[in-house]
């Protein structure tokens, strides 16, 4: 079993930043994959981010150039974002994979007003 907690979620203006931060515990040695999904009201969950245990990441293209992904050990992975618009007002969950099994946290919630 694998436990994430969110943290770092709030409300920001337009064109500011935030940085989400994701605590791994439990089995984490398991895991292969690390990633960032948001959920808007009314719409279905998305990619955000994903990273690699060799460091490889992928960024939705809505996201490329302004969201950072990165890992400081294997217990925590983070989101920096940049240039925050109030289209990426959304709940945003930490996410572990490893082969077979998925592992979701709670859910921060990032609100950028315009």
């Amino acid at each position: 079993q694998v436990q994430l907690v969110e943290s770092g979620g709030g409300l920001v203006q337009a064109g500011g930043s935030l940085r989400l931060s994701c605590a791994a515990s439990g089995s984490i040695r398991s895991i292969n994959v690390m990633g960032w999904y948001r959920q808007a009201p009314g719409k279905e969950r998305e990619l955000v981010a994903t990273i690699t245990n060799g460091g490889s990441t992928n960024y939705a293209d809505s996201v490329k150039g302004r969201f950072t992904i990165s890992r400081d050990n294997a217990k925590n992975t983070h989101l920096q974002m940049n240039s925050l618009k109030p289209e990426d007002t959304a709940v945003y969950y930490c996410a572990a994979f490893r082969i077979g099994y998925e592992y979701w946290g709670q859910g921060t919630q990032v609100t950028v007003s315009s």
